[in-house]
């Protein structure tokens, strides 16, 4: 078994990309407790519509863990689900985000999710410079061969 640990740089943001889910996990279920931030929507759907949207993301992210692990020997990987998106990870955690803020049929929690949009967003330009410089011509051409890089055909 591969045992990553990432370089002392990067823990830090691996702290910035997992917050957004644990505050979501915190703060959810203030509304469910207290009646407060309540969406303004149809409670049975939107917790039913939450409960899809975070197995979608427990699937894509358990599709990356796997595949990475099973594949990642420091070369670039571009088969399995990076076929088809380049930053699996970053969307599983967003997708999860989302589906737990309509889950908890809470507007603090969907503010939160909003939130790391931004965040992920800046973490993969950041991360492609990086894998540029690491990877050169082989990454480009694998970004034109995988154009998206966490929703296909949006982003």
């Amino acid at each position: 078994m591969l045992k990553y640990k990432p370089p002392k740089e990067l823990r830090a943001l691996f702290i910035i990309h997992y917050a957004p889910i644990l505050l979501i996990i915190l703060t959810g279920p203030l509304t469910a407790i207290y009646g407060v931030w309540e969406m303004p929507t149809d409670k049975t759907a939107t917790i039913v519509a939450g409960i899809l949207i975070f197995l979608v993301g427990t699937l894509v992210y358990f599709k990356w863990e796997i595949f990475w692990k099973t594949t990642y020997k420091g070369q670039l990987v571009t088969e399995g689900i990076f076929g088809h998106i380049r930053h699996p990870h970053y969307a599983s955690l967003l997708i999860v985000g989302f589906g737990l803020a309509f889950f908890f049929f809470s507007i603090f929690a969907l503010l939160i999710a909003i939130l790391a949009v931004p965040i992920m967003i800046w973490s993969i330009i950041d991360e492609e410079k990086l894998l540029i410089k690491q990877y050169g011509e082989e990454y480009k051409e694998y970004m034109k061969k995988v154009p998206w890089r966490m929703i296909p055909k949006i982003f």
